[in-house]
């Protein structure tokens, strides 16, 4: 017998291993205008996350047109997509034959995203870091509770968004975004070998400057060179591209970078 918040329940999956071990992957698509912006690269980055932690990869035909319909109800929004690895019993040892468990949520906007000339984020370095798991590194996985801490260290600073770093003083993303810095003229993103999200957008900016000839430095970036930065951006599937308009108050240039890609993504 089942009861959830004291009412009987028949049909809960309390054994679901993303409830039980946080065992599992979600991408949080912008839908504008019944479209999603950026599938294929979410469903690209589902693989490869199935595959690293070993869960069975969906059906991918299905899954797509099971987005494409609720996109299309949606209108404009998000949509949210969690797959779990499903039941498996209540013990931490892994069971890979397992069918997965696929959760898809429609809702409104958090956040618009940011129009050309239109806005931008106040931000600060904060002090709590990321921990180093190389193994989860780069995965959208579903253990999320260091993000939650660290927005609840944004919203008390009265932030829209806040830097962080890994323990030996790396600068790797913001809490909710991946992080651009304009150094001597070089576009530069921190790698994320240790820690840290892929983000589909930050994929996707990184292969269109690469099309027009425009090399990204994908490297370790001290959190020091952000001071050294002549623009900052951040970016991610729902916002696009989004200036940094302050750094712990200093002001910051919305440089010619920035602006480039927002009218980039903009035709995406």
């Amino acid at each position: 017998m089942l009861w959830i918040d004291g009412l009987e329940a028949a049909n809960a999956a309390p054994l679901d291993r993303g409830l039980e071990f946080g065992d599992g992957l979600f991408e949080t698509m912008a839908v504008l205008e019944g479209r999603v912006r950026l599938l294929d690269r979410h469903l690209q980055r589902l693989v490869r996350g199935c595959e690293r932690l070993k869960i069975v990869t969906p059906d991918l035909v299905l899954l797509r047109a099971e987005i494409v319909r609720a996109a299309t109800m949606q209108g404009s929004g998000l949509l949210k997509l969690i797959l779990t690895r499903g039941d498996g019993g209540s013990g931490y040892g892994m069971v890979t034959t397992t069918t997965p468990r696929r959760y898809l949520v429609a809702q409104p906007s958090r956040r618009p995203p940011i129009e050309r000339g239109v806005g931008g984020a106040r931000v600060a370095r904060l002090p709590t870091p990321l921990s180093l798991q190389p193994r989860l590194a780069g995965l959208k996985h579903l253990n999320r509770l260091e993000q939650v801490l660290l927005r609840a260290d944004v919203a008390a600073l009265g932030l829209d968004e806040g830097l962080v770093g890994d323990p030996e003083g790396r600068l790797i993303s913001g809490v909710m975004s991946n992080v651009f810095l304009v150094l001597n003229g070089q576009v530069v993103t921190p790698a994320l070998e240790r820690c840290g999200i892929e983000g589909a957008m930050r994929g996707a900016i990184i292969d269109s400057l690469s099309a027009a000839g425009v090399s990204v430095s994908v490297r370790d970036v001290a959190m020091t060179e952000c001071t050294d930065a002549s623009e900052m951006f951040l970016t991610n599937a729902l916002v696009g591209v989004w200036p940094i308009l302050s750094l712990e108050g200093k002001p910051l240039v919305v440089g010619p970078w920035a602006r480039r890609l927002q009218d980039e993504v903009a035709r995406w």
